[in-house]
């Protein structure tokens, strides 16, 4: 996907997002986040949207704290929110195309200001169906192309960190499946971060497939897995130990 399609993503799923929690109210439950108000919601979206637009707009060349959300509520805290996403959206859409700058996890991408554009895209994708989840009702679609391309984002860029907690002390191997896409990650699971290659290993002993859109709300521990086959541990340890 090309930048300027994440860009248009993101502007959209911000706005939805925000629309979504006006709709729900500020203390409505989120039930896709346990323990959060709709308020915690705007709180910290809001939060990692400002502190991506100062890493791109300062080209800051190494990682910034994600500082603590503002204790703001009512007109003040959606105002802010709206206000930090559209300058989130404008910041990357007026940013050098050859910008340096620091990047979160290893996945491919080809600049860093891609990555950005990326990166937002899907954790405000993934926020807009929480707001939608607290508001009820049916949630807004999520493309084919895009859910493949977060769930490489996820598979092969956040659980390539040192930090990941996917391992398991004797070797598996877990198959991913996109079935409306016809797309397949292997995911190798040993007690080091997970290596995950494009493909269908034959070797798997666990396949979690579905189509692109469920799979990818799953693998971020949305919905439950759409089909689950083969040795089930591994995919208890991903809904146990996969979250950011």
């Amino acid at each position: 996907m090309e930048t300027a399609e994440y860009l248009q993503i993101l502007d959209r799923e911000g706005r939805a997002l925000g629309a979504a929690a006006l709709e729900a109210g500020l203390t409505a439950e989120v039930p896709t986040c346990p323990g959060w108000q709709v308020r915690d919601l705007l709180r910290h979206t809001g939060t990692i949207h400002r502190w991506a637009t100062g890493i791109v707009a300062d080209a800051a060349p190494e990682r910034r704290p994600v500082p603590d959300p503002p204790a703001l509520d009512g007109t003040e805290l959606t105002t802010w929110y709206r206000d930090g996403h559209r300058g989130l959206v404008d910041t990357l859409a007026t940013a050098p195309q050859n910008l340096t700058c620091w990047t979160v996890h290893p996945a491919p991408a080809p600049s860093p200001l891609a990555f950005w554009a990326r990166r937002q895209a899907h954790e405000t994708t993934v926020h807009r169906y929480d707001a939608e989840a607290a508001r009820g009702g049916p949630a807004s679609p999520i493309g084919t192309d895009f859910a493949v391309d977060g769930i490489d984002e996820l598979l092969r860029g956040f659980h390539a960190r040192p930090r990941s907690r996917l391992r398991t002390e004797v070797p598996k191997v877990l198959r991913v499946r996109a079935l409306d896409a016809d797309t397949a990650w292997t995911v190798r699971l040993s007690p080091e971060p997970p290596v995950t290659e494009p493909g269908a290993g034959h070797d798997a002993v666990t396949e979690l497939a579905g189509p692109a859109d469920q799979l990818y709300l799953a693998l971020w521990n949305r919905v439950p897995v759409p089909r689950v086959t083969g040795d089930p541990e591994p995919a208890e340890l991903w809904r146990t130990n996969s979250a950011i």
